[in-house]
Order: structure tokens, then sequence, then C-alpha cells
């Protein structure tokens, strides 16, 4: 058996709560007041019948207990010079003399160098902010950056209401053009929530995007079960060869290439709001951070075909009335909303970071506790939670660039981790 479940129950603490926080959802909690009617609305494809059950055995659910005591590691500010109100992505950016760029929600792209913030893309008239959740959401370098300087970049538009996924192409002086926009794949969005998601591309180059599940309370649509939608899933395509006449090819290994009515995009489903996720460079493991109802927060290890149970699951438990828990794929961590929690923001796998204390964890936080946790594999690969820190702010994203683990928190300066 691969993984069991790990109730997470870590002691409050005295937390910086921010207004935008008010429980359950991805940088603050929009729901209950989005007024888009959820259907089913997926751009290509139609929707089919509810697809309840999982590819996967049974998972035992073994608990252990928490873990409390702090590593020795330290947060400390980087980059102080450079301040953005909702960054959302950071990523090594060899071009121009840059050492990384950094994404704000709000639709600019900048290069950083020297510990100051250039401009290399705005797309503020393209991108839709008018909802908490909604924005510039996703950036990432295609595997062939080095030869093609290919950028992946997911976001909302409006009219219709959607999420797009598409790519730029940098220059050499490592500003990207606008008007190399290449739409790939767009997604309708019922609701102002719920747009995931992060890009990511895998050791095997296909590229990895999470979707949330329409967005408003409960998933009113059931597109979290349904192999019929994108909704609520994280996809697998190949974009290698990407262009207006065939914007993305779907792998023939996918799991749902075969099967009836299932669109053949889908490489896990039942997910309610992916934030953030990434793979682990040392095991290809994927690793996603799914945001929680009103109740419970997790964090998963997902394989091809994974149904992760939302919405019949929340977390390690049903949602509403009876299910049959081994019918999917168990969280390898959750939380409560103890402590003024609200909203998992996922991370990465600590490999060759300047925080030798983290390596090989996986480093993840709350984005209204502003909390951040590792989980340790032990010898026998149970996982452990440990308290890294608290009261950050509004965490966005937790990412390692090179061997620097950096911690993004709205309106405040960059931060990464090193040891005590």
């Amino acid at each position: 058996m691969r993984r069991g479940l790990l109730l997470t129950t870590i002691a409050a603490a005295s937390l910086l709560l921010l207004a935008a926080c008010n429980g359950g959802d991805g940088e603050g909690d929009t729901e209950g007041t989005s007024e888009a009617t959820a259907t089913e609305s997926a751009t290509t494809g139609t929707a089919t019948e509810p697809a309840a059950t999982s590819t996967n055995a049974p998972r035992p659910t073994p608990t252990f207990p928490p873990v409390t005591d702090p590593l020795p590691v330290t947060v400390t500010p980087a980059y102080e010079g450079v301040v953005l109100e909702r960054p959302v992505e950071v990523l090594s950016y060899p071009l121009g003399s840059y050492e990384i760029a950094i994404a704000d929600q709000g639709g600019m792209v900048y290069g950083v160098r020297e510990g100051q913030s250039f401009e290399i893309l705005d797309l503020t008239d393209r991108v839709l902010t008018g909802g908490n959740e909604e924005g510039l959401l996703s950036v990432a370098l295609d595997p062939q950056f080095s030869t093609n300087r290919n950028v992946w970049i997911y976001y909302s538009a409006d009219e219709p209401k959607r999420t797009v996924l598409a790519r730029f192409t940098a220059n050499e002086d490592g500003t990207i053009d606008r008007s190399s926009e290449l739409v790939v794949l767009e997604q309708e969005q019922p609701a102002a929530n719920h747009n995931g998601g992060s890009i990511r591309f895998g050791s095997d180059r296909m590229l990895y995007l999470g979707l949330g599940d329409g967005g408003n309370q409960g998933d009113p649509d059931g597109n979290g079960q349904d192999l019929g939608t994108l909704l609520g899933t994280i996809i697998r395509i190949d974009v290698s060869q990407a262009s207006a006449d065939e914007p993305y090819r779907v792998p023939d290994d996918n799991p749902f290439v075969a099967t009836d009515g299932a669109r053949p995009e889908i490489y896990a489903f039942g997910l309610r709001n992916p934030w953030r996720m990434s793979f682990d460079p040392a095991t290809d493991e994927l690793w996603v951070g799914d945001v929680g109802q009103n109740q419970i927060e997790e964090v998963d290890r997902v394989e091809a075909g994974d149904n992760l149970g939302w919405s019949e699951m929340e977390g390690n438990e049903c949602y509403e009335g009876d299910c049959d828990p081994s019918q999917f794929v168990a969280p390898v961590a959750t939380y409560n909303h103890e402590g003024q929690r609200c909203s998992v923001t996922g991370g990465v796998v600590a490999r060759r970071a300047a925080a030798t204390a983290v390596e090989g964890a996986y480093i993840y936080g709350d984005y209204c506790s502003g909390e951040l946790w590792a989980l340790r594999s032990d010898s026998d690969g149970d996982l452990q939670p440990v308290l890294i820190a608290d009261g950050l702010g509004n965490i966005s994203s937790i990412t390692q660039v090179g061997n620097q683990i950096y911690v993004l928190i709205f309106g405040q300066p960059m931060y990464r981790l090193v040891d005590e």
C-alpha cells in the first residue's frame, strides 16, 4: 500500500489573520457571495455521466501522533526590495541577467536582478481580477526554454468567464512578447472561485495543470466526480509541438484515454481547488495542496488515475451524508480550521536545499494562519508534521529555486528558509 492517512492537529498559536481570509478557500474565501450560475462548461468535449469510482485499491487509514517540535530552521527576508501586492509564483529565469522571475496575481511578471524588479510582461488588460481567486495564477518555463524561450501562463479572463492556458515567447533581453500569445486551452468557469491552479512540467516533459471544481459551495454540479469535464481535475497534455492548428496532444498513456465519455486529458480527478502543486525532483511524485470546504484542508500525493474524493469526501471525512472512503485515495496529511486556519498552500519537497534541516521534507503552509509545516518521511514511510513557523501572513506560494526555498506572502518581501 503506497500511502496512509495522517490527521495533522497542531496546537494553535497566536496568529495573524488578515481581513481577506474568512475561511475555507484559497486566497480568502469568496464562496457564498458569487452570483454566477454553476453549470457544466468545458470548452471542448461534452459532459457525461458521473464517474464516482477510482482505479485504486482501498487504502488503510492509520493515524499518527502530531510532531510539533520546531525544526532548526528560520524564515528570513530575501530580495527585500521586491514587494508585490499579490505574488503567486517565483521561478528561475535565465535571461537578461535576471536571477528569478516573480508573477503578481494582478497580471504582471517581473524579472529580478541585484535585488531590484523590472517589468518583463504586462497582461493586466487581459487578466480578469474581479474575484479574489481570479487573476494571473501560474507561470512556468518550457522544458526547452534554453532553446525556444517559451513561457507558459495560466490566467483568468472574461467574456465569457474562463481560464486560459497560453504560451508566450521571451525576447533575448528577457522581456516577454505580449503579441506572441498562443492560446492552448480555455476552460469556461461558472464562478469566480476555484480556478486552480498550477502549471508544472514533469520529468516526462508533459504539462500538468490543476483546475478547481468550478466554484460555489459544495460542488453543486458534481464536477469533482465527473470525468466528462476538466473541472476538478489535474490534466496532463503534450505541448511540445503546440501550434494554432494543434494546440496540444493527449499522451497515449493518460489513464482515461480509453474510458467512455471521459476527457482524455485527465490525469487525476476528485479535486476541489488544487491551488499549488509540485513534483519531487528525486522521486517524481506529484504533491498537491487541495483546498477544503469549511472544515478540512488536505495534502495529496497524486498518481495517474487517482480519484481524490471531492465532493464525496472533504479530506479524510465524508462531506455530506454517507460515503465509502475506501473508494478514494486518502490524503497523506489533513488539518482542520482551528487557530484561524482556512486554506492550504501546497509547497515543495526540499532537495539539496540551503536549509539542510528540511532535506527530504514536504514544505506547505496555511494562507490565513501563516503557519508553515514540514512533512518528513521516516524509515517506515510514515509522515510526521513539524511546525516551522507561524503568523507569517497570507502565504500564497512555496517554491524551491536552485537551492533556495522561497515563501511568497501577499504584500510582503519574499522570504526564504535558512538553517538556524
